[in-house]
Parts: structure tokens; C-alpha cells; sequence
């Protein structure tokens, strides 16, 4: 199999590449390469110009107004930005509701929200886990109740990422609580700002503030606010959850955590006085994990090259992507903790300055190493666990 690119898709890479560096905010990139957290409206800002070149929706075709990328357009746009670094277009917006409403949704909701999706008019928040239940999604207890052209919510979710910037939220509730666990579900899009709602930040071990908890107290949402039919969510959820999970082994992102990796060890002194760059133990760990990283890479571009095999539906083969491309990026963040060694540690009130997204200018760039660290922890569990991406490969793949 050949894996080379052609000379139209070569030509395509720097065609992002420089459009990136032409349109994207130096201070913006800046804050992507020291791992620092980026405001609403800069994240807003540069999805809107994406959009202006109809590149805030990489993965929807041409017929729901995308740019209709091949798949393997789609996997070099995605490495330019990670590798710019740049940010990605919100991925619930484009990536996951976005698809669901063009794919399930009226041809109403397509109208009201789509054009909305993809400008970031409105921003998107998913709520699917609660307290008790996360791997287990069909274990949820939010309910739904019919009350004419309306349904009542109760319940809770959590870990709801940047709900704090969100306006809507696409929701998972429990509307026949008679019915088998995954068949008395539905899907409802609810406005944020409605009665009732209440969001509560929850601050995570890395110092930031990037998930919440979400209340739901007597919350009348519309029956157009529905995707799907009444007890049909179950259906439209793997759907969803096939789509969060394609192109997760971010090969481009690792490599840029790499790269900052040796830049630190150009910086330090290590035992003996010699740069730690330098250290043969260093150079033949960042070897190692480059190597893997190509590894990988070739793995993704097998995958993609045998996509129309699928029927634009997700390989199963993609939760190997998942499970070692978390691997590859645990183990870079670790390899820049170590290059940055004890210059990681930040001060407590600087610590607490980040978790209030306010991180001193003058904080050393390194200091936000240990949060990348230990926010990659993380990576085991979202977009599905390793552990359930283990039991997908075992079921659909060694027929186990």
C-alpha cells in the first residue's frame, strides 16, 4: 500500500499551512504552544474566520454546506492545526450535534441551528454522563416527562466541558421509564439560558477550569427541541459517539508536545552540567516516541485509505487509534514534564490564577507543563474509555 501523499494532496497541506499563518492571531498561537487556555471570544474569532473559508466544518459534505474534505484532506487539516498549533473547530458543534441535527434532525431544526453550528453563534455542550452514569451511558436517571407541547427535565449531569461558555446543550434523558435502559431514551437540545438550569464549575486536579456540573430543576424544553423520535436516542447517540471518536489519535498534537519537550531540554542543565538535551537517556526516549508516533501514523493512513469500505460509517479498527494514540500523548506529556523538570511546578497563587483562567504574562512558559501532564490523565477515559475501546476491538474485530 502506498502511503505517500499525492502532489494535489501535498499541495493541499500547504495551502492550510499558510493560511494559518496568515490569518491566525500570533498571540493566539503563542498561548497554544505553552499549553495556555484560550477565551471565548478567541476561540470564537478564529471558528469564524475557518468559516470565512469554509473551513469551520471539516468533516460535513458539500450537501450540508461543508467543504466536502476527502478523508484524507480531513486528516492533514486537523495535523496542520495541531502541529501549527492552532485550535480546532469546536468539536461539539461541528463534530458531533452538528452532524446528528443535518443526519436526524427536521428540516426546521436544520435551519434554525445548522447555520448557527458552524459560525459558533451558538455554543455547544454535551450532556450525556452523570454521577452514575459515564461508561455506563444507558444507566441514566435525567428524566423527561410530557406535558403537551413541552417536556419537563429533571436530573444532573457532570463533566460537561466549557458549559460555562455554552448557550445550548445536547442532552441525553430518560423518557420512558418503563422501557429496557436503552430503549426509553431520548435526545433533547436545551437552551442553557431556560429556567431552572444551573451550571457549577468544577476545577480538576491540572488547576483548570474546563468541566461542570449541570442542574436540571423543572426545565420546560419544547417538543421541537426533540431530535429523533421519542425513545429513539439510543440509535442516535452511537451515531455521535462514532463521530467524537474518529481521527482521535491526534498524531499531530503528540508531535507538538514532542517538540516543546526537547525545546525545554535545550533549556536545562542537567547532572554534570551538561544540557539535557543532550543526555543519551533523553534522546533515545524522544527517538523512541517519534518512531511510535510514525508507527501510528501509518496505522491512521491505513485506516483512512480503507474508509469507503465502511460506508462512511466508523471502522471499528479506530478504537486502536484511540487507545495508543492516548498512550503516545500520556507519554509525551510525561517526557516534557521530565525535560522541564522542577521549573513545572507553579506557585500556588499562580496555580489558582489558572484555574480562574487568568495565568500571569510573566509566569515561565513552563510552568504550564505539569497541568498538561496531569490533564492528560484524563485522556484514558474521554471520547470512551481504554477499557471499553478494548472490549469494541475484542467484539467487532478478534470476534471474541
Amino acid at each position: 500500500m502506498d502511503f505517500d501523499f499525492t502532489p494535489e494532496e501535498r499541495a493541499f497541506r500547504t495551502q492550510v499551512r499558510d493560511f494559518i499563518a496568515s490569518n491566525l492571531d500570533p498571540q493566539v498561537q503563542a498561548k497554544l504552544a505553552e499549553h495556555r487556555s484560550l477565551t471565548r471570544d478567541e476561540i470564537v474569532a478564529w471558528q469564524r474566520t475557518l468559516d470565512g473559508r469554509n473551513w469551520a466544518t471539516p468533516s460535513w459534505p458539500a450537501a450540508w454546506g461543508g467543504p466536502g474534505f476527502t478523508p484524507v484532506q480531513r486528516y492533514i487539516f486537523f495535523d496542520e492545526l495541531h502541529q501549527a498549533p492552532a485550535p480546532e473547530p469546536l468539536s461539539f458543534n461541528v463534530a458531533m450535534i452538528g452532524p446528528v441535527i443535518a443526519t436526524f434532525g427536521t428540516d426546521a431544526q436544520k435551519r434554525r441551528f445548522l447555520p448557527r453550528i458552524r459560525r459558533l453563534d451558538d455554543w455547544w455542550c454535551q450532556g450525556f454522563s452523570e454521577p452514575g452514569a459515564g461508561s455506563d451511558l444507558a444507566s441514566l436517571k435525567a428524566s423527561a416527562r410530557r406535558d403537551g407541547e413541552h417536556y419537563v427535565v429533571n436530573g444532573s449531569k457532570i463533566w460537561q466541558g466549557m458549559a460555562h461558555y455554552a448557550d445550548w446543550m445536547f442532552t441525553l434523558v430518560r423518557t420512558d421509564p418503563t422501557a429496557t435502559k436503552q430503549a426509553g431514551i431520548s435526545m433533547l437540545l436545551i437552551d442553557l439560558r431556560l429556567p431552572g438550569v444551573e451550571v457549577r464549575p468544577i476545577v480538576t486536579m491540572d488547576g483548570r477550569h474546563e468541566v461542570n456540573a449541570v442542574f436540571l430543576d423543572e426545565v420546560r424544553v419544547p417538543v421541537d427541541c426533540r431530535v429523533g423520535e421519542e425513545n429513539g436516542g439510543w440509535a442516535i447517540t452511537k451515531f455521535l459517539l462514532g463521530n467524537e471518536r474518529t481521527g482521535i489519535a491526534r498524531v499531530g498534537m503528540s508531535r507538538h508536545i514532542l517538540r516543546r519537550a526537547r525545546t525545554l531540554a535545550q533549556q536545562r542543565i542537567a547532572s554534570g552540567g551538561e544540557c539535557l538535551a543532550d543526555d543519551p537517556v533523553f534522546r533515545q526516549a524522544a527517538a523512541a516516541l517519534e518512531i511510535e508516533l510514525h508507527a501510528l501514523e501509518i496505522t491512521q493512513m491505513r485506516l483512512i485509505a480503507e474508509a469507503d469500505a465502511h460506508s462512511g460509517t466508523p471502522d471499528p479498527r479506530s478504537s486502536i487509534l484511540k487507545i495508543r494514540g492516548t498512550q503516545l500523548r500520556q507519554q509525551a506529556s510525561e517526557l516534557m514534564l521530565s525535560a522541564a523538570g522542577p521549573s513545572a511546578l507553579a506557585a500556588a497563587g499562580e496555580f489558582q490564577a489558572f484555574a480562574d483562567g487568568q495565568w500571569p504574562a510573566q509566569a515561565p512558559w513552563s510552568t504550564t507543563v505539569a497541568p498538561v501532564y496531569l490533564s492528560l490523565r484524563a485522556a484514558s477515559i474521554y471520547g470512551g474509555s481504554t477499557e471499553v475501546q478494548k472490549n469494541i476491538l475484542a467484539k467487532t474485530v478478534l470476534g471474541l
